[in-house]
């Protein structure tokens, strides 16, 4: 298990922007657990989540994440793919879809995120303190509408559970 703290900027974007060369692509889908419904006590709160990478393999986690804002704490856990199915049941209701394009430009990794259930895209980054200054590439700047890294209702998790704000 690991845990760390997670510094993370996140905006939203009017469209999907034309992406830099060298752009790597997740197919996203993960699930909510309901609180305190798990009788596995390791598993009685957070997001289980499966990745399949760029190579066609696929990443199960459960990750558990406390605070809000731009500095939160984050705890993770690899997973199998018989414990994601068996719990996978659980998050109905409770999910999302999304395909994610990492590029790596200055030092920082940018991921933007499409939403394949939702209409709405957008762009994080994490940054080794919350004081790192965020120049955004060029190729991003035209498209992005507001940051929303202290807007509870942009969060996966809200998002998963009541869509879209209004």
């Amino acid at each position: 298990m690991n845990s760390t703290q997670e510094i993370e900027r996140v905006w939203i974007m009017r469209a999907m922007p034309t992406l830099p060369a060298g752009a790597v692509v997740w197919n996203i889908q993960q699930g909510y657990l309901p609180e305190h419904s798990v009788h596995d006590q390791s598993f009685r709160e957070g997001r289980i989540r499966s990745v399949t990478l760029a190579d066609g393999t696929t990443e199960y986690f459960h990750t558990i994440k406390q605070g809000q804002g731009v500095v939160r704490q984050e705890t993770e856990h690899a997973l199998d793919r018989a414990i994601f199915e068996k719990l996978w049941p659980q998050t109905l209701g409770k999910r999302i879809r999304k395909a994610r394009h990492r590029i790596c430009e200055a030092g920082l990794t940018w991921e933007v995120d499409q939403f394949l259930d939702l209409p709405l895209v957008m762009v994080e980054v994490e940054l080794p303190s919350e004081h790192t200054p965020c120049d955004f590439p060029k190729w991003l700047c035209a498209g992005i509408v507001r940051e929303v890294s202290n807007d509870p209702r942009y969060r996966n998790h809200s998002l998963a559970v009541h869509g879209l704000p209004k």
